[in-house]
């Protein structure tokens, strides 16, 4: 396996010594059919602590690592995670307006890292993120952050329709960002309280989530490409924002 995917520990006994001393998982995976009773005790401690778990072949584990990893191996997060529910609260008690994305799906860790980038240098609070289907957050990400990971805040949810739920409540639009519509993010008011989603390169935003979102946008492209790579879009859209607030601040 390339060293660069992630820091990983194996074995049922460091597992729980990495529980015990509080290390964040990244995500955990579990050779199908392995329900003994210490993994049962792992699984529940790692659903107590939103870390996404995933019961996979054997196989799987065995081209991670050939050493005796007892049908089980824990990826290290380099950062911490955060509850969005908690976030919110301390934004508005700040005298803000909160201004997050949310990735839906993105799996490339160099474009992850990019749109960190981006979003730190925007002034965004949080990226908000499903705990499955999201790329690894590794030495790579951190690398193509340039540093942003390191105090820009990630919020990992497992149920990323309750959570965008959550910010309408809390006052937020929700704004979808992809070329499948023919609103303008320039004719738009993007000014007060946000969260922009955009989605994977391949699928766009799933329909569940668009259906959630207030307002619809695409970033003009009077070019003969009709797509942007994912880390360029968000970051014209972040800084759309940005030219807003200061221009009615």
């Amino acid at each position: 396996m390339d060293k660069k995917i992630a820091s990983y520990i194996f074995g049922i006994h460091p597992i729980e010594e990495a529980f015990a001393s509080g290390k964040e998982f990244e995500k955990i995976l579990i050779q199908q059919g392995n329900r003994s009773e210490k993994v049962n005790d792992i699984v529940r401690l790692a659903k107590a602590n939103d870390f996404p778990v995933q019961f996979v072949p054997l196989e799987k584990l065995n081209r991670i690592t050939r050493k005796n990893h007892q049908g089980i191996i824990g990826f290290i997060s380099p950062i911490s995670y955060q509850h969005v529910e908690q976030l919110i609260p301390i934004i508005y008690e700040a005298g803000r307006m909160p201004f997050l994305l949310i990735l839906d799906r993105i799996t490339d860790v160099r474009n992850f890292g990019a749109i960190a980038r981006s979003a730190y240098a925007a002034g965004v609070d949080a990226i908000l993120i499903p705990s499955r289907g999201s790329a690894l957050i590794n030495a790579d990400a951190m690398k193509t952050a340039a540093g942003a990971l390191n105090h820009l805040v990630v919020c990992r949810t497992d149920n990323l329709k309750k959570s965008i739920d959550y910010l309408k409540e809390s006052g937020l639009q929700i704004a979808a960002v992809s070329e499948k519509t023919d609103i303008s993010i320039w004719e738009a008011d993007l000014s007060g309280p946000i969260a922009l989603i955009l989605g994977s390169e391949e699928d766009g935003i799933s329909p569940a989530y668009l259906q959630k979102t207030d307002i619809h946008l695409k970033i003009p492209m009077p070019g003969p490409m009709d797509s942007l790579n994912v880390s360029v879009a968000a970051g014209i859209a972040c800084f759309e924002v940005v030219r807003q607030r200061t221009q009615n601040s």
